[in-house]
């Protein structure tokens, strides 16, 4: 993948996340910044998604801790346990909210 195309598909998870929180029924701030996403919670936390356009990779910051995810058979997988970007930062950001809270 080449960098401009990496770039784009970044955008394109960074707009899909900021879309489903604008479509949700949880109370979750979303602010994008030079390719930095942040999410922010009625309780005061956080969960950061930000590219590493060295590595080719997005990585997440949560309470639950730091993970990175590259691109692969398809899809966004975290390159620890293979689990895909939209399950896991659904899980993440769940246990953060204190409700269900689904990106798809």
């Amino acid at each position: 993948m080449t960098e401009s195309e990496f770039n784009q598909q970044v955008d394109a998870v960074l707009r899909r996340i900021e879309e489903a929180v604008d479509g949700g029924d949880a109370d979750i701030e979303c602010e994008t910044s030079g390719g930095i996403l942040e999410l922010s919670f009625e309780n005061g936390s956080k969960i950061i998604v930000n590219r590493q356009t060295a590595a080719r990779e997005i990585w997440v910051a949560a309470k639950s801790g730091g993970y990175h995810f590259n691109w692969r058979d398809g899809g966004w997988h975290d390159t620890r346990d293979g689990g895909e970007l939209f399950a896991a930062l659904s899980h993440y950001a769940s246990a953060q909210a204190g409700e269900e809270v689904l990106f798809k």
